[in-house]
């Protein structure tokens, strides 16, 4: 690793991946993932990736209302613009890269249907699309010699200098300090702030903690998709997600008494929106006073429903289930986060040369609620928006790098254990799918203790103390927006 680059991506998921390889081929650049490569949001998502492309039976009109619909008519109108209408330039331009998306007999594209959306368009790799485009990618960006690769690497702090940035790195038990003149945060979610979560382990908000100490803008923090059908093993912090695209196969939502019970909620039944199914689902739990709810595709043909959700039939057969023949326990968990890292349509922020895209950025595309499977294209397509506009600016960039020192803090004491435990908790408690406001109120003082002392304090810095302060101000931030929002602030 050496410490001059053009361009530092954080993050190695679709929106990492994508933006180096739509960066210039001229741009040296360097991509850091906190773990090992694919342990990333991409690599889990199973329905598919939405989008109008070679569809005589759907337009980008109908892909667009459905966005809006979905997000209660509060998305950005250009941002969702710009999704709808390029999403066949970059479905497209993946394809070209060897993604795999089903085919029917005809060699026509299979495209499934999910809730909230009015036509067949999601394309899918069976049930492991983000898999699959995680994967080539991965490979596409592997061959090109001016991208440096650097996994298990921990990003520690970012600052902004004159020429551009200075990030402090810890790979392999060493600290470095490397500098660039534009930096791309695609650093995912925010999972693992909750006690529940779809999400990979690396999803603690720590771009979004970066990208605030800068001063760039935070927005719709408090804007979170618990997803409705998360395997319900009650014992594992991550839940196996059971995708949307089951429903959108025909299974039905049960109640513990084995009844259907959407069409007391909503009249599009299963296929309504994800956050509509979920507080359905809260809802009937305190009708029925039950926390048991089920996923029933048994009425299915066995061999169609194993063929189309292979990955899902075989983990739920290590959980003891057969999705041909039993019922599946669900219950809704935390999944995707709508808001994030202020960014205009370029994933610029107000940060000069600051860029953020995917799931960490708020292009304002989702409104109050993303429609299934517009994430994988907005990672996409926004992102290739970050890089196109580096390589507008690179020209004129000069090759001199101000090299700012960072405080190592040696000799600290290690951050005390227990502190995200306490942090998971107090989410889970005040803000879950209907947010409990005397609980938000209540907790909010405690994470403002937590997050002073984080700040104040000597301690080592390692992934214990930035995951941890991390935690502590995606918290705080969630907490004061939804306090604010209760104030009609």
């Amino acid at each position: 690793m050496s410490n001059h680059y053009d361009v530092i991506i954080a993050g190695g998921g679709a929106a990492g991946l994508y933006a180096a390889i739509n960066l210039p081929k001229t741009a040296k650049v360097l991509l850091l993932t906190k773990r090992e490569l694919l342990l990333c949001n991409t690599a889990l998502a199973q329905g598919g990736i939405a989008g109008v492309y070679q569809s005589p039976e759907d337009n980008t009109a109908w892909h667009e209302e459905d966005t809006y619909i979905a997000g209660g008519f509060q998305n950005n109108h250009e941002t969702v613009h710009i999704l709808v209408e390029e999403a066949k330039q970059d479905i497209g331009k993946i394809i070209e890269l060897g993604v795999d998306f089903d085919k029917l007999q005809n060699g026509d594209y299979h495209r499934t249907l999910e809730g909230g959306h009015s036509k067949r368009r999601i394309f899918h790799h069976k049930d492991a699309t983000g898999r699959e485009i995680a994967e080539k990618l991965l490979a596409h960006v592997q061959k090109l010699s001016n991208i440096e690769i650097c996994e298990n690497t921990l990003l520690c702090d970012v600052k902004q200098s004159k020429t551009g940035f200075s990030a402090l790195l810890l790979h392999e038990n060493a600290y470095q300090t490397v500098h660039s003149h534009f930096f791309i945060m695609a650093t995912g979610g925010i999972g693992r702030v909750y006690e529940f979560t779809t999400n990979s382990a690396i999803a603690t908000g720590d771009g979004i903690m970066f990208a605030c100490n800068m001063g760039a803008e935070i927005k719709g923090l408090s804007l979170i998709q618990f997803h409705p059908t998360a395997f319900n093993n009650r014992h594992t912090r991550e839940c196996f997600l059971i995708s949307e695209a089951v429903r959108g196969e025909g299974a039905y939502l049960l109640n513990c008494n084995f009844e259907r019970f959407m069409q007391r909620y909503d009249e599009r039944l299963e296929l309504a929106p994800r956050d509509v199914v979920s507080k359905a689902i809260i809802l009937e739990s305190r009708r029925t006073n039950s926390d048991e709810f089920y996923l029933d595709i048994t009425h299915k043909n066995p061999e169609e429903v194993k063929n189309r959700f292979p990955m899902i039939y075989q983990n739920l057969l290590k959980q003891g289930y057969d999705m041909t023949r039993d019922k599946i326990p669900i219950y809704p968990c935390q999944h995707y986060l709508m808001g994030g890292i202020q960014v205009d349509s370029n994933s610029q922020t107000k940060v000069e040369n600051l860029y953020a895209c995917g799931e960490c950025s708020n292009t304002g595309v989702h409104g109050n609620n993303r429609l299934a499977s517009n994430s994988l294209l907005e990672a996409l397509v926004f992102s290739r928006h970050a890089s196109q506009d580096i390589a507008r600016k690179l020209p004129a960039i000069k090759n001199i790098f101000e090299e700012l020192v960072f405080d190592l803090h040696e000799n600290a004491e290690s951050v005390p254990h227990g502190i995200r435990t306490q942090l998971r908790h107090i989410l889970q408690e005040s803000y879950f799918v209907i947010p409990n406001a005397e609980k938000t109120q209540e907790n909010f003082s405690k994470v403002c203790e937590i997050l002073k002392d984080l700040e104040h304090e000597n301690y080592i810095i390692n992934a214990d103390y930035v995951e941890v302060r991390s935690t502590a101000t995606i918290a705080y931030l969630i907490l004061k927006e939804a306090i604010m929002k209760e104030k009609g602030v």
